[in-house]
């Protein structure tokens, strides 16, 4: 510190070496380890972890119950809102509910920013597995194959060492991946079978603002395996609806 109390020459660097550290965390989603912060950043991996503890310790950050990895604290909510619920109108909301009696399948609904993705609104009767893995683990999802596919680096967004395998469909090879979106792109629409969870399947129809930035998308899934294609467009007929809902 400082004689006169205020910052000394080295303290800003510091505080911004712990902005990083908040940042990556949020960017790369709760379950983040020290060691993939410290890749991700260029940071030694002893000053990352004392920057997470410290972080930990004003309730920044919080350490997962299974001591697995960090994930925003409440703090965090307070400043910005990151971890408030997500809310739907009820107009976007009844949409979905006629998308769903129309259709014999899951019907989930996901908002996207740039770089990140949030289940909105889950299907009462057939809900997702698990909405956290779905949010974090982008590469073994459609909705998160969707929203990397819109990355010009998407490596930036989901290091290669964070392409973790949940059943041996699971695709885990970057050059395998670029190939997965480079067809999403030019179909425009995104899909997995079995990659999360065995036995189960998506499709993912996008919704786009009128000067084509993905905002949603409408998740198609069943526990049977792959769902009925037709499904997707159904959900596609109803994207002009639910974008002016939405935006």
């Amino acid at each position: 510190m400082a004689a006169d109390g205020g910052l000394s020459g080295r303290q800003p660097k510091a505080v911004q070496s712990a902005l990083a550290v908040l940042e990556c965390v949020a960017r790369l989603g709760a379950g983040v380890a020290a060691k993939e912060v410290a890749e991700s950043l260029g940071m030694p991996p002893a000053t990352v972890y004392r920057l997470l503890n410290l972080l930990v310790g004003e309730e920044y950050l919080v350490r997962l119950p299974d001591l697995s990895g960090f994930a925003l604290g409440r703090k965090v909510a307070g400043l910005a809102g990151a971890i408030a619920p997500v809310r739907v109108s009820t107009a976007a909301r009844e949409v979905l509910a006629e998308l769903r009696r129309e259709v014999r399948a899951g019907m989930n609904l996901i908002l996207y920013t740039a770089t990140t993705l949030r289940v909105a609104d889950m299907d009462p009767d057939l809900p997702l597995q698990d909405p956290a893995l779905v949010e974090r683990h982008l590469h073994a999802t459609g909705a998160g194959k969707l929203l990397l596919a819109e990355q010009p680096e998407w490596r930036d967004l989901l290091p290669p060492s964070r392409l973790a395998r949940f059943t041996n469909k699971t695709i885990t090879k970057s050059d395998q991946l670029d190939a997965c979106f480079t067809e999403i792109r030019a179909q425009d629409w995104a899909a997995q079978s079995g990659e999360l969870h065995e036995g189960s399947g998506c499709l993912v129809a996008p919704v786009r603002s009128r000067v084509g930035e993905l905002v949603a998308g409408v998740t198609i899934s069943s526990g049977r395996g792959f769902p009925p294609v037709e499904a997707r467009d159904v959900a596609r007929s109803r994207a002009d609806q639910l974008v002016d809902l939405l935006t």
